[in-house]
C-alpha cells in the first residue's frame, strides 16, 4: 500500500497506517496545510474553495474529510457532489473562487484517491506552491478558526449541465453539423462522472448514444486506464451496434481515448492529433505536448504551418508551455486535451465536442479519419521501483551510454535516434519507472523498449 507525496498533490491507497497510505488522518492533515497556504497565500477577509469528485468508492469520505477541514477553517466550501476534474477547473473561476480540490486518482484502481489542487484560474498548483503546501503539512502549523468563524458549505449540482453549455459554445464547436451527421456512439464511462458527463454532452449535439459501464456506482468494471487490453467489452459493442465510433474516459473525465467502427482503438496518442488538426485548419498557431507523446503532432502542427514544442512530463508543465508559446491547443498523448480558447486544463468533453465536429465536416468513417494520420506505434511499459533501486543512477548511466544521440534530462532522459525514440521517467503518480518508446511500427517499437528495459535490469541487477 502507498502513499505518494509530490509537489502535484497527494495520492494514495485508501485503509493502513497514517503516513503510509491515505487515511482519513492524511486527508485532513493535507486538506488542512491546502487551506492554510490558501489564507496565507492570498490575504484576504474570506474564502471560497470548490470540491467536486469522481464516483470511486472513497470518494464520499474523503470528499467529506476534505470540505470539512476546509470549513473548519472558516473557508466557505461550494459542493459540486459527483462531478469531473474539468469541470471543477471551470466552476473554479466561474464562481470567483480561491481555488479547488478534485478528489481523484484519475486512471488508478479503485483502492486508490488523491487530492488533486487548483489555483484561482482552475489551472494546477506549480511546482513552488505544491512545495510550500508539502512544507505546510510536515510543520502541522495549523490555525483553525473559532466557533463563530467557520466556513459555510454551499451545494451546486448544476456544474456538468453548466459546463456542457461551456463546451457548445465554443467557436469551433458546430453541433447542428454533428447532428446532422447522425453518429450513433457508444460510451464507456468505466462506472464514474464520464457515464453522466459524456452521454448529456452528447445527446446535446443530437448524438444516437449506446451507454456501457455509466452507472455512476465506482466499481470500476475494468481496469479504469482507457488503454485497449481493457477495453475489449467496448469494442465488441461498437460492431455489434453498428456504431460510428466508441468513446472511453477514465474516472474523472480528463482522459479521452476514442475506438474506430470496426472496434479498433483510434489511438490514445491521436485524440490530441485529431483535435489539433481540426483546430489548426481553422485557426493557425502552434502546439505544444509532452515529451512522451508522439510524433504525430508535430507532423501534424508543421503540415498547417505551425510550430511544435515538447514539454516536461506533467498538465503543469505543458499549460506552462503553452502560454509560453501562444499555443492554441495542447495536451498530452495519454488522450489529454488542453483547449485555451476554453480553460488550461485537460477536458474530455472539449475533446469529444471538437473531434465529432471535425469528424462530421470530413465525412469519413472513423477508421478512415485514422487512417489519414502519421503512423507512429507506442510501447509503454514500466518497471516497479524497491527500495534498493537507484533511480537517479540509473538514468545517469543510460544518459552516459547513449551519450552521442540527441539526449533531453529536463525529464528524465529522453533519447531521440533518427526513427524512434525512448523516454525514462519516474512517475510522479505511481512508485514505477516508466519506459515509452515510439517508432513506424509496433514491432520496432516492442524491441526498442524490450532492448531498454532489459538494459535498465542489467545496470540495477535486477
Amino acid at each position: 500500500m502507498t502513499l505518494i507525496k509530490s509537489i502535484s498533490g497527494i495520492r494514495g491507497t485508501i485503509g493502513g497506517k497514517v503516513g503510509e497510505n491515505l487515511t482519513p488522518i492524511d486527508a485532513v492533515k493535507f486538506a488542512a496545510a491546502y487551506g492554510t497556504w490558501l489564507k496565507n497565500d492570498r490575504n484576504k477577509d474570506t474564502y471560497r474553495v470548490v470540491v467536486g469528485r469522481d464516483a470511486r468508492l472513497s470518494g464520499n469520505m474523503i470528499q467529506e474529510l476534505v470540505m470539512n477541514t476546509l470549513i473548519g477553517l472558516g473557508i466557505h466550501v461550494i459542493d459540486l457532489g459527483l462531478s469531473t476534474t474539468p469541470t471543477v477547473e471551470v466552476a473554479v473561476p466561474l464562481e470567483h473562487a480561491d481555488g479547488g480540490i478534485i478528489l481523484t486518482a484519475s486512471h488508478n484502481p479503485k483502492q486508490w484517491n488523491a487530492l488533486k489542487l487548483l489555483n484561482s484560474k482552475g489551472e494546477f498548483l506549480n511546482g513552488a506552491e505544491g512545495a510550500k503546501i508539502l512544507e505546510i503539512a510536515e510543520s502541522d502549523s495549523f490555525n483553525f478558526a473559532e466557533v463563530d468563524d467557520l466556513g459555510k458549505r454551499t451545494i451546486n449540482d448544476a456544474y456538468i449541465d453548466i459546463h456542457v453549455d461551456e463546451v457548445l459554445d465554443l467557436e469551433l464547436v458546430d453541433a447542428d453539423k454533428v447532428k446532422a451527421a447522425g453518429f450513433k456512439v457508444v460510451v464507456d464511462g468505466v462506472n464514474s462522472t464520464g457515464g453522466i458527463a459524456i452521454p448529456m454532452l452528447l445527446e446535446r449535439m443530437g448524438v444516437h448514444v449506446v451507454k456501457l459501464y455509466c452507472e455512476p456506482t465506482g466499481h470500476f468494471p475494468h481496469n479504469p486506464e482507457p488503454l485497449k487490453e481493457h477495453l475489449t467489452d467496448l469494442s465488441e459493442l461498437v460492431v455489434k451496434e453498428n456504431a460510428d465510433l466508441g468513446i472511453v474516459v477514465d474516472p474523472d473525465v480528463d482522459r479521452l481515448a476514442f475506438m474506430c467502427n470496426d472496434g479498433e482503438m483510434f489511438g490514445e496518442e491521436y485524440t490530441l492529433v485529431a483535435c489539433a488538426d481540426y483546430v489548426l485548419s481553422k485557426k493557425g498557431g502552434n502546439t505544444v505536448s509532452n515529451m512522451s507523446s508522439s510524433r504525430a503532432l508535430r507532423d501534424v502542427t508543421e503540415k498547417h504551418g505551425g510550430t511544435y514544442e515538447a514539454s516536461a512530463v506533467g498538465e503543469v508543465n505543458v499549460v506552462e508551455l503553452m502560454k509560453k508559446n501562444e499555443a492554441i491547443i495542447g495536451g498530452e498523448g495519454n488522450g489529454g486535451i488542453i483547449y485555451p480558447a476554453s480553460h488550461y486544463g485537460r477536458d474530455s468533453l472539449v475533446g469529444v465536442a471538437l473531434f465529432l465536429t471535425h469528424l462530421a465536416e470530413q465525412k469519413v468513417s472513423t477508421r478512415e479519419l485514422r487512417d489519414s494520420y502519421p503512423s507512429y506505434f507506442m510501447s509503454k511499459n514500466k518497471i516497479q521501483l524497491t527500495p534498493q533501486l537507484d533511480v537517479d543512477g540509473i538514468l545517469k548511466a543510460m544518459e552516459e551510454k547513449y551519450a552521442s544521440e540527441d539526449i533531453t534530462t529536463v525529464d528524465g532522459v529522453k533519447i531521440d535516434f533518427a526513427e524512434n525514440w525512448v523516454h525514462l521517467r519516474k512517475s510522479n503518480t505511481e512508485p514505477i519507472i516508466r519506459i515509452y518508446t515510439e517508432a513506424k511500427s509496433q514491432d520496432l517499437a516492442d524491441e526498442l523498449a524490450q532492448k531498454i528495459m532489459n538494459e535498465i535490469k542489467e545496470i540495477a541487477n535486477i
